[in-house]
């Protein structure tokens, strides 16, 4: 086995020595979004600047029996970047190129690096649309969302990352390269080998490039902030537009009262809607404009119902973008103390009882203070709540993670596992499903080398 200075000469050799973060220089990068006064702890961060580097360094490590931990954006919500003093760390950081877009086949090859922004920047200036969006678009990488099988705002209409992910190029843990580049929607040749990387955070292989499915960009928007009774008739209102207007509902985010009240403070977004009602929902749809009447007509004979209680739609893009911001503002709640992130899903026809008893259990635990909102069309609920001590944000985790198991719930929607999750898993796998997971693991990556200890 190589020794430590040996095995960083030889990665100095491969990307060049400023592809070799070490010292002070890698100190003053956070170990991870969640922890942003703690510096990353790895030996070194290597940032190859292609899939033959990359391929190289994995290999470089392989050989020294050193284990490598992928990073991206460093965006993740559950830790799955932490390293130790003994690992390398591997940034995409210099895989951000993007290939021309093909307009026909509505097509673009991405570096793993390139940020979910710059991709829809790249689609927008050929006349086209890369569906995928989260608040974190700026920093996000396509390997980062590749690795947890992202969804965002538009899931609804689209799907998650998967159903955008058309080929892949990935490194495997001794160095071997899988390319499958084939900008096909349609290829049954066998085993779709890049399913293999989708929502598996990096610990089968290092994606270094994707061919991304691009689409029309839609001809237009109408935007409402709905008030309802309940998280039922918000359901129904839901059905009803999905009817209406042929599955060309994109949004469909629930926020519940506290949250709203949160984000539209004085000196925060300004509230189109009073901040009593029970259950509020931002419902988007692509349609031209000449369908606004029709959706219109829709919320009209809603309120006659009775499923919907009021309604504000937005008459220009500043007003949709206004809308939004009360979405997308996370930051007020980090101001306001409510600092750690929670993403689940749960059936929608379990979601009002799951939230009312979660949120009651959580008033009872001193100093606890929960927000919940999130992409409810798709099942997902995002909470975010205070951080406690250790018996405290136990208690808040029994609250949110424990009914999941008997509601068929998931502990994850799309934040990924990482390493905080680890434990839970078994509230949404079964025995059997965790361990064909290590199966796949061990067979691709017997040593344990690519982030080790995370997911499975």
């Amino acid at each position: 086995m190589m020794q430590t200075p040996a095995i960083l000469d030889h990665l100095a050799a491969i990307v060049g020595p400023s592809g070799l973060v070490m010292g002070d220089e890698l100190r003053s990068r956070p170990a991870a979004w969640t922890r942003p006064s703690e510096p990353c702890a790895a030996l070194a961060l290597v940032r190859p600047r292609d899939t033959e580097e990359t391929a190289q360094v994995v290999k470089a490590c392989a050989e020294a029996g050193v284990s490598i931990v992928p990073r991206g954006g460093a965006t993740g919500l559950v830790d799955g970047i932490l390293c130790t003093n003994d690992q390398i760390t591997l940034s995409t950081e210099r895989m951000t190129g993007i290939a021309p877009v093909d307009p026909l086949s509505m097509t673009v090859v991405a570096g793993s690096g390139a940020t979910v922004e710059a991709v829809q920047d790249a689609a927008r200036a050929a006349g086209l649309f890369f569906p995928l969006d989260l608040g974190a678009r700026g920093s996000a990488t396509v390997g980062g969302t590749i690795s947890t099988n992202a969804g965002g705002l538009r899931v609804l209409r689209y799907g998650m990352m998967r159903e955008m992910v058309l080929g892949l190029e990935a490194v495997l843990a001794d160095g071997t390269v899988v390319s499958s580049m084939r900008p096909l929607i349609k290829n049954n040749t066998g085993l779709d080998l890049k399913q293999l990387f989708l929502g598996t955070e990096g610990t089968l292989g290092i994606v270094t490039r994707a061919v991304l499915r691009l689409r029309p960009e839609p001809a237009g928007y109408v935007t409402a902030l709905v008030a309802c009774p309940g998280v039922d008739d918000g359901a129904r209102l839901l059905r009803a537009a999905q009817s209406a207007f042929q599955g060309r509902v994109s949004s469909f985010e629930g926020l519940w009262p506290d949250f709203y009240r949160l984000m539209t403070k004085p000196g925060r977004a300004t509230p189109p809607l009073g901040p009593d009602y029970p259950f509020y929902a931002i419902i988007e749809v692509e349609c031209v404009p000449e369908e606004t009447d029709r959706f219109v007509d829709l919320l009209d004979r809603l309120m006659g119902e009775g499923t919907v209680l009021d309604a504000a739609l937005a008459s220009s893009e500043e007003q949709r973008q206004a809308m939004w911001r009360i979405r997308d503002r996370v930051e007020n709640m980090n101001a306001d103390g409510i600092e750690r992130a929670f993403d689940v899903s749960v059936p929608l026809d379990r979601m009002d009882s799951y939230v009312r008893e979660a949120l009651a259990r959580m008033a009872a635990i001193p100093g606890c203070r929960a927000v919940v909102y999130g992409h409810i069309g798709d099942n997902n609920l995002h909470w975010n709540t205070t951080d406690l001590d250790a018996a405290g944000n136990e208690a808040i985790d029994a609250a949110i993670y424990a009914p999941l198991a008997d509601l068929n719930g998931s502990v994850s929607a799309e934040h990924g596992i990482g390493l905080m999750k680890r434990s839970k898993l078994k509230l949404s796998r079964s025995p059997e499903e965790i361990a064909t997971m290590r199966l796949v693991k061990r067979a691709l990556d017997p040593d344990n080398r690519l982030n080790p200890g995370k997911v499975f």
